[in-house]
């Protein structure tokens, strides 16, 4: 029975790391310059992901806020993805320095680890820690000054979060993310704010008409889509090539609205 269980262990480490190959793939074909910095603020250092557009001038930048899976090798493709896009981009993996001996993502055991550790983050940690990278990145010498903020999952929820706390942000982009519940906290956004939700996710969707509702009464720019047969996590599962076709088209689609958005920063 032990060695049963140690090989469907070692199959299900397999297969998760395969999972991201197609990722992994991509970031080695990118002609791209990618950089690992630290952004340090306190007694805080955030570890980040920055990728490079080639641009002859300087550009806007994209904080990317990954999954709840940690700062994974998806998260930092879709970083490069924006870069190729032509935008300055960075991924703060908001696990550093959660332990002494895991100090990033890639010290975990697997992602369910690093789930776990995420539920048990301060907001007040994730707030500053984002602020801090938007600060960085807008301050970069190769930016325009200008910034956005998308996240995935629970980095979408993030991304809804930070609008309300970064005033300096000039879109926030929600992919299948919770949002704000109380007045108090939609009255200090700023920017305007874009959802991407799947059909297939009613976890999600069953909280569109409260913050829809909010930000109305706000007077507070709210723009969403509702991806047609697309599940949660369409962005990464519409990237792998075993995706189903919905979620590639869901993709397909969020990416019009993506370069339309940022296209307005630049």
């Amino acid at each position: 029975m032990k060695r049963i269980t140690c090989f469907l262990m070692g199959c299900m480490a397999i297969m998760t790391a395969y999972a991201q190959d197609f990722a992994i793939a991509q970031l080695e074909k990118s002609p791209r310059h990618h950089e690992w910095v630290e952004v340090k603020y306190g007694n805080r250092t955030v570890h980040c992901f920055v990728a490079f557009p080639e641009s002859p001038v300087n550009t806007p930048a994209v904080v990317v806020i990954h999954e709840n899976r940690g700062l994974t090798d998806w998260v930092r493709s879709f970083t490069d993805q924006l870069a190729a896009e032509g935008y300055l981009a960075i991924a703060p993996d908001l696990l550093s320095g959660f332990s002494e001996d895991k100090k990033r993502t890639s010290d975990f055991a697997n992602s369910d680890d690093a789930r776990t550790a995420l539920s048990q983050l301060k907001p007040e940690q994730v707030s500053a820690d984002l602020a801090a990278v938007q600060a960085y990145i807008a301050k970069a010498p190769s930016c325009n000054g200008k910034t956005a903020i998308i996240g995935f999952c629970w980095g979408g929820g993030q991304c809804f979060r930070a609008a309300t706390n970064i005033p300096s942000i000039q879109a926030a982009l929600v992919f299948y993310g919770g949002a704000p519940e109380s007045a108090e906290e939609v009255a200090r956004i700023k920017a305007p704010v874009y959802g991407f939700y799947a059909e297939n996710d009613q976890r999600i969707n069953a909280g569109i008409p409260k913050i829809e509702s909010l930000m109305k009464e706000a007077n507070k720019p709210f723009a969403y889509e509702i991806y047609k047969g697309a599940g949660h996590a369409f962005m990464r599962i519409g990237d792998d090539p075993a995706g189903s076709a919905e979620n590639k088209q869901a993709r397909a689609d969020s990416w019009v609205r993506i370069r339309k958005i940022l296209a307005e920063l630049k």
